[in-house]
């Protein structure tokens, strides 16, 4: 018997040994050469922004260059104060959308995944309208700013971007396909209500999929621009988006107009690094999310619903 054991053990043992096969060789080279072509202009960015302005005009971008400079991050940095507010500003309208829109998305996307809704395919072909038919932004300023007078509003950076038509058919999807009715069906026996049973049942195995739109609406909001070019006028609601592309215009302008006082060439030290200052103003946008995307991307490989279901 004992013997039996232990060839049973060793039958079903997994081998030390693996074989490396040349698919997998070549495809590892794929994705390292993939990986590299996506890491270069990063890696490029970083090293443009610390660059001596002289160096790039006579040597152009290199990912080793010569001379380094702190010029560029400092012309950025310059705006010191309205640089914290604008970062500020972002955090707190990517953070409240994100989540405004995760909930309400959720809730919207459980309802009409309900067979026994009844409401489910008007509230369906209703969701597509938007998707398929649009006003315009010159209707959208006259309804956003004379109808809802929300001119000058952080809730104009927040609500337009707040629900989106394919987000909520993904997270739908997810609940049609990866989240067992039995569950549903077992919580209803036991006397659940439908808020019950999306909070304390379907929101918690939503995860991997509300991480996944949730970066996706998290970078919507912090590249976004546009509504607040549009709607935004104080100083101290002005996003980093448009604050960075302020310094831009502002350098542009320094640098073409010869009418400029040496007063304001002197405040920025003398000489305007035109394009180690562009390369730092993309470093402080994208700097964030490259912090951030690592603890999202669990989420994405992660199934939440594995033995949810017992047999």
């Amino acid at each position: 018997m004992a013997k039996l054991k232990r060839d049973n053990k060793l039958d079903i043992a997994p081998s030390k040994e693996e074989k490396v096969t040349v698919g997998q060789v070549i495809l590892a080279i794929i994705l390292l050469a993939c990986t590299l072509f996506a890491f270069l202009p990063v890696e490029l960015t970083f090293v443009a922004a610390f660059t001596d302005e002289k160096s790039i005009a006579v040597n152009g971008f290199r990912f080793w260059p010569k001379d380094w400079s702190l010029a560029g991050m400092s012309a950025v940095l310059k705006y010191g104060k309205q640089l914290a507010q604008s970062y500020l500003v972002t955090i707190f309208v990517t953070v409240a959308g994100t989540f405004m829109g995760l909930l309400f998305m959720s809730m919207f996307a459980y309802s009409i995944s309900r067979k026994d809704f009844r409401l489910s395919r008007f509230l369906s072909i209703y969701l597509l309208i938007p998707m398929l038919f649009n006003g315009g932004t010159l209707s959208g300023y006259i309804v956003f700013t004379s109808y809802y007078g929300l001119k000058d509003s952080l809730w104009l950076l927040i609500l337009p971007l707040c629900v989106s038509t394919m987000n909520v058919i993904i997270l739908r999807t997810y609940i049609a396909n990866s989240i067992p009715g039995e569950l549903m069906e077992a919580a209803k026996i036991d006397g659940a209500g439908e808020y019950r049973t999306f909070f304390q049942i379907t929101l918690p195995l939503l995860k991997p999929s509300l991480a996944a739109v949730g970066f996706m609406m998290a970078t919507a909001y912090w590249n976004d621009w546009q509504n607040a070019l549009l709607y935004i006028d104080s100083d101290a609601k002005k996003p980093l988006q448009l604050l960075l592309i302020n310094i831009q215009k502002s350098i542009e302008f320094l640098l073409n107009n010869a009418n400029v006082p040496a007063s304001a060439r002197a405040a920025m030290g003398g000489t305007i690094p035109q394009y180690s200052s562009t390369m730092a103003t993309v470093l402080v946008v994208i700097g964030p999310i490259m912090v951030v995307y690592p603890f999202f991307q669990k989420y994405f490989i992660k199934g939440l619903t594995v033995g949810s279901v017992k047999g």
